[in-house]
């Protein structure tokens, strides 16, 4: 792809907005559990930071959203939360096993990772990178990842002593996965339309992109079926996910790739909606 069709390097994941059906239980769950805290709260609505400024997670609760009775759908996989450091995951291990929540995980050469569920089933991911000059490609240039067992002995060891206080103000969202229909459509769009680039496949079944030279900021997989339906408006799960650019001229110019695509959108001053083709909702914003 020519440099001047790809996504602006310092484009990223910014915010994640989840339907839920009760905030009764969800906040408590992400604020003791996961460690967010409460910035904003307005009838059905509640923002959730780490900073006290940047809203990383918005969840919005209906008592019109319902569990999905299956999982053959397109839509969210897990947003993942992105810890500044090993000592800072150790500390999000101790506190997940504090509250016997059932944990999975995966060293993925690029990153450690935990896994776990919120209370309406959807997926989350809590992970720290290593350093990006150990991440290894292979022959075609596309990076080297794998699903090992984490050491898990040696993640408590490293926040041995260390006091849990939610998750550090330097977290953010590190990337979004998703189960979509078909991953040449998911590429076409994703990649010739937004101008984020492959950086790893698995087989046919899932496709790894980025910006910037990041190991992934958007993981598309078709485990849930190829073909996969969009999920219901009134199932719990992805509302919207944000990707942050850091001007208008980028915004701009992703925007006329949009119009070129004919792909419906709802633009705002800074920032401009849309759906993806397996019905995902996107908005592009400008960072203040």
């Amino acid at each position: 792809m020519p440099q001047s069709q790809l996504l602006h390097p310092e484009a990223a994941i910014g915010t994640v907005h989840l339907k839920v059906k009760s905030l009764q239980t969800s906040l408590p769950f992400y604020r003791d559990v996961i460690g967010f805290n409460l910035i904003k709260q307005e009838g059905n609505i509640a923002e959730l930071t780490t900073d006290g400024s940047h809203v990383l997670l918005i969840l919005e609760e209906s008592d019109q959203f319902h569990s999905l009775t299956t999982r053959s759908v397109s839509g969210l996989y897990h947003f993942a939360i992105l810890v500044p450091d090993r000592l800072s995951l150790g500390l999000v291990l101790r506190n997940l096993a504090q509250n016997k929540i059932p944990v999975g995980q995966g060293d993925h050469l690029v990153s450690e990772a935990l896994y776990l569920s919120d209370p309406d089933g959807n997926g989350i991911e809590i992970y720290a990178d290593r350093p990006r000059d150990t991440w290894k490609k292979d022959e075609q240039g596309e990076y080297i990842m794998t699903t090992d067992p984490v050491d898990i002995d040696g993640l408590l060891a490293a926040s041995e002593g260390a006091q849990w206080n939610g998750l550090p103000s330097a977290t953010r969202i590190g990337h979004v996965h998703f189960h979509v229909g078909d991953l040449i459509q998911g590429k076409a769009f994703y990649c010739g339309v937004l101008g984020f680039e492959v950086v790893a496949h698995l087989g046919g079944e899932a496709l790894f992109i980025s910006a910037g030279g990041y190991h992934h900021h958007i993981g598309l997989n078709t485990w849930a079926g190829k073909g996969a339906p969009a999920a219901p408006d009134n199932a719990v799960g992805l509302r919207h996910f944000t990707i942050t650019l850091p001007n208008m001229n980028e915004l701009d110019t992703v925007v006329s790739r949009i119009v070129d695509a004919d792909v419906p959108f709802e633009r705002q001053p800074n920032s401009v909606s849309f759906r993806d083709p397996f019905g995902i909702g996107i908005k592009l914003v400008v960072q203040p």
